[in-house]
């Protein structure tokens, strides 16, 4: 029934599908109503107290409110509607009716596809009532369980539906928005492929060795959940429950020690969930002296078998002319082979009888998700000599044997070690040659993980974590010199037993040894920076690289991989602009993204034809916030993207090979 209806006593319907709309659009349909009226009725629905709430419409009310706020119209202005009375049918309306009109933000349809399919409806009826494919249906649904927080920041615009469905990777919504924080917090807006692989790093794929340990059936009866994408199987499916797969795992690995201890007469297994023992799992912990236990005749028999039959299965790989079938044969057969010659070489170390009911083992997990007993024998580290707050110290006794006594109070120990280190401390003040030797060999030395000798000194020198774990720049030619550089340090001294004598043979390398390996050190410890404003900045970088004179664009090239795939393409044209002017852009204007980046390593790389001042201004080119010297003013967000390395050069007026000359 079409009856016209004071906008006074029209209110919003809790049931009206869209909760988001575009500020630009509302305000051109204010614009139109203003000027044109109302094109269209509204469609209401009988409400409480003599209301009527606009089941389809919202968007025409609110622009009418508009109008009345500023008496363009007046508050109860008469509005047409057409009534409904079936309150089933006013969910679907306000959708249908919506969803072919301004296009309705993805969250609302996601709500309102669920909402439907709450009410009955199934997928395909959804589907087919408003001329979508049941795909496009189902990702909506999808949207709809993602993280409350990525559910927002869609509706709200601040994330794009390409966004939105990269953090539908993973079901779990703890990591949805833990992955959400973390790259809101950033510089720049990452791909949706950046966002896929992080979320998924919150799953494990079925190849994982977790996986491989429990089993898919045991994980699935325990509640474990598991997804999968079209082309996914067992091994590249993800399984969701990570907490879940680690309780599991654990309980098993535990299982598995327990047996191997009472099998093998060991005092104790310890199991890690890691394919190798930690320094935290083996704090604590001395090696026992144990060989491995010999070949028996059989075992050396059966390896002389296995070492010919290789050597049939590798002539059939090398023959051109074999067949698909007997090429697969061999591989497999090859591959057993080294199995299980690796598994008979492996022999166990072998413990003294009296030794081992005190020893124990570490076991690990094996990549293939195998548990696996490290062939090491540990024993307890034998504690301080203190007892009760004193100081221990062993005296001769009757028939050789030592006795312990108390000689002083913990208090007076501490004491005198305090005054024992500034009698030292005052003679290495007063030979700067050997305080210098002393400090290049402690930074050096920390790669010895001599983890049973106490620190000498505080001096600390390690490689920092940097911003992004595991990121090698292995095509950086600054990266390369330095790896180069590194391998030319004369190592001779770490020969030495303890650190006593690696710090004599450290001592007896001439002048210019020592000196590398001063540099080498304190290179090694510069912290990751950026030529801009913010966390990433660091001045005193600024003042060593101006000092120095480094010419950055000698160490390092943007690249489509390592730059312009990663950034905006209106930096990638700027950048032309910059080295080429206007004419060098135009030409790239209307490319794709992804032939401009590859176009523009070709231009820095000075490969593409063009005039010879531009090939030279873009061999020169570097982004600002790759360049040393006074700090950029705010510094695009953007170039970030592209900018993940620093050169650790120490004289760049000359060229990379020279440096690592």
């Amino acid at each position: 029934m079409i009856k016209s209806i004071p906008l006074s006593k029209l209110v919003q319907s809790p049931r009206n599908v869209r909760r988001h709309g575009d500020p630009n659009a509302d305000s051109e349909l204010k614009a139109s109503i203003a000027a044109h009226g109302l094109l269209q009725n509204l469609i209401v629905k009988p409400g409480a107290r003599g209301k009527f709430e606009v089941e389809a419409g919202e968007r025409r009310r609110q622009a009418l409110l508009a109008l009345a706020e500023d008496k363009v119209l007046a508050r109860d202005h008469e509005v047409t509607c057409l009534v409904l009375e079936d309150s089933d049918a006013a969910a679907g309306t306000s959708l249908a009716e919506n969803f072919h009109r301004l296009a309705m933000n993805p969250a609302d349809e996601a709500q309102a596809f669920a909402s439907l399919i709450e009410q009955g409806a199934s997928v395909e009826e959804v589907a087919r009532r408003f001329g979508v494919t049941v795909r496009f249906v189902e990702g909506r649904l999808r949207l709809a369980t993602l993280a409350p927080v990525v559910f927002d920041a869609l509706a709200a615009g601040e994330i794009t539906l390409d966004m939105a469905k990269a953090f539908g990777a993973t079901s779990d919504q703890v990591i949805q928005a833990r992955v959400f924080g973390e790259v809101t917090t950033g510089y720049y807006a990452p791909h949706p492929d950046s966002i896929r692989r992080m979320v998924l790093s919150g799953t494990v794929r079925g190849s994982d060795p977790r996986a491989r340990l429990v089993g898919r059936e045991a994980y699935l009866a325990a509640g474990g959940r598991i997804e999968r994408e079209l082309f996914d199987d067992e091994d590249s499916e993800s399984w969701a429950d990570v907490a879940l797969l680690e309780t599991l795992a654990a309980a098993r690995m535990e299982e598995q020690a327990r047996i191997i201890a009472a099998e093998q007469g060991l005092a104790w297994v310890k199991p890690t969930l890691d394919p190798y023992a930690s320094h935290d799992l083996v704090e604590g912990l001395i090696r026992l002296p144990a060989e491995p236990a010999p070949l028996t005749e059989a075992e050396i028999a059966r390896l002389d078998e296995l070492d010919a039959s290789y050597d049939e299965h590798a002539a059939i790989l090398e023959c051109e002319d074999s067949a698909e079938e007997a090429v697969a044969g061999a591989e497999a057969a090859i591959e057993a082979i080294e199995r299980e010659c690796q598994d008979i070489r492996a022999r166990p170390p072998v413990l003294a009888p009296e030794q081992k009911a005190e020893a124990g083992m570490i076991l690990v997990l094996a990549r293939d998700g195998t548990p696996t007993l490290q062939p090491v024998f540990y024993g307890e580290r034998p504690g301080p000599d203190v007892d009760d707050g004193d100081a221990i110290e062993v005296v001769p006794g009757e028939g050789g044997e030592g006795k312990r006594r108390a000689t002083m109070s913990k208090r007076l120990a501490d004491e005198l070690a305090m005054q024992r280190r500034d009698v030292l401390a005052l003679h290495l003040a007063s030979d700067p040659a050997l305080a210098l030797d002393l400090m290049i060999f402690t930074l050096a030395d920390a790669d010895s993980h001599d983890w049973r000798a106490r620190a000498a000194t505080t001096l600390r020198g390690p490689l920092p974590a940097g911003p992004i774990v595991g990121f090698e720049a292995k095509d950086a030619a600054a990266s390369a010199s330095l790896a180069e550089l590194r391998s030319g340090l004369d190592e001779t001294w770490r020969a030495g037993e303890d650190v006593a004598a690696r710090f004599d043979l450290f001592r007896a390398l001439s002048d210019d040894d020592r000196a590398a390996w001063l540099g080498f050190v304190v290179a090694r410890t510069l912290e990751a920076s950026l030529n801009m404003t913010g966390e990433r900045h660091i001045a005193f970088h600024e003042h060593l690289g101006g000092m120095i004179g480094i010419d950055m664009a000698a160490w390092w090239r943007p690249t489509a991989a390592n730059y312009f795939d990663r950034v905006p393409k209106q930096v990638i044209l700027d950048a032309l602009t910059d080295v080429g002017g206007l004419e060098l852009s135009s030409r790239f204007a209307a490319v794709k993204k992804g032939d401009l980046a590859m176009s523009a390593e070709r231009v820095f790389a000075g490969t593409y034809i063009t005039e010879v001042a531009v090939r030279d201004k873009a061999l020169a080119w570097v982004p600002k916030v790759m360049r040393f010297g006074a700090a950029a003013p705010a510094a695009d967000k953007t170039e970030l993207d592209g900018a993940e390395g620093m050169t650790s050069a120490n004289d760049t007026n000359r060229s990379p090979n020279e440096l690592a000359a």
